[in-house]
C-alpha cells in the first residue's frame, strides 16, 4: 500500500473550502484545526473528558467550535452539514450504536453531503504494540460491519493506504493510547514492561533522533447522502 499521511489524505479526497463540517469524535482538535485552515468551518464533538480537556487547552483556531457529545446523538441541526468526518472514530461508538452514529451522519447531512470515514485496519506493528492493553479486533469489524449496512449513506469510494506514525519516545506512545479510553490506562500501569518491551521491540528507531516510527495501514470509505 502507498504511503501517505491521513491530514494529505483527508485534504486531497475532500475539497474542504467553504465546507461545514462535522468532525465527530475529533478528540484533541487536532484535525478540527487543520480543516479549518484549509477554509471549512468545524465542530469538533467529543465524549472524553481528557480529549475535551486537550481540545480546550489549545490554541482557538477561527471557524473551529468543540463540544461534549456523542456520536449516536450528535449536537447538531438536521441538514447542517456538507461533511461529516468519523476519523479513526467509528470503532469506539459502543458497537450498539455504530448504527445508529451513521443514521445521525446521514441526519446532519444535507442532500448530497458527504461521510468521510477513516479506520485503521487491524493489523500492522502498531496495531500490534497495542494489542495487550485493547485489542480491537472485533471493534474494528463490527465498525466495517456497519457501514457496509449504513441506511441513507451510499458508499461512493473506498481504498486503503499506510500512515506513517511517530512518536517521540514510549511515554508518547502510551499518551497517545491511554487518551482514547482512559481504561487502558490502568492497562498500562499492570503491564508496564511488556508494553515497554513491545513497544522497542515494533517500532523502528527514526535516524538522528527523530523518535520512534510505526505503519499503520488505513481504509478510507467516503459515502454520500441522496440528493
Amino acid at each position: 500500500m502507498e504511503r501517505r499521511r491521513n491530514t494529505d489524505v483527508i485534504i486531497e479526497t475532500i475539497a474542504l473550502e467553504g465546507k461545514r463540517v462535522v468532525d465527530v469524535g475529533c478528540g484533541d482538535g487536532g484535525l478540527a484545526h487543520h480543516l479549518a485552515k484549509q477554509g471549512a468551518t468545524v465542530l469538533g464533538v467529543e465524549c472524553s473528558p481528557r480529549q475535551l480537556a486537550k481540545a480546550r487547552a489549545a490554541e482557538p483556531v477561527p471557524g473551529v467550535e468543540i463540544i461534549e457529545g456523542v456520536g449516536q446523538a450528535l449536537p447538531a441541526p438536521d441538514a447542517s452539514a456538507e461533511l461529516v468526518v468519523f476519523f479513526n472514530s467509528l470503532h469506539h461508538v459502543p458497537p450498539e450504536f455504530m448504527v445508529m452514529a451513521l443514521d445521525e451522519a446521514a441526519r446532519v447531512l444535507v442532500p448530497g453531503g458527504l461521510a468521510y470515514v477513516s479506520e485503521p485496519l487491524p493489523e500492522g506493528r502498531f496495531f500490534e504494540a497495542v494489542r495487550p492493553v485493547d485489542d480491537e479486533t472485533e471493534m474494528r469489524a463490527r465498525a466495517l460491519a456497519a457501514l457496509r449496512g449504513a441506511r441513507g449513506l451510499t458508499l461512493e469510494r473506498e481504498f486503503t493506504y499506510v500512515h506513517p506514525i511517530v512518536m517521540r519516545d514510549y511515554e508518547a506512545f502510551r499518551e497517545r493510547i491511554i487518551s482514547a479510553n482512559s481504561e487502558r490506562e490502568a492497562k498500562f500501569a499492570t503491564l508496564d514492561g511488556e508494553m515497554r518491551a513491545r513497544f522497542h521491540e515494533l517500532a523502528e528507531a527514526l535516524p538522528e533522533g527523530g523518535g520512534f516510527g510505526f505503519d499503520q495501514p488505513m481504509r478510507v470509505m467516503l459515502l454520500s447522502k441522496a440528493s
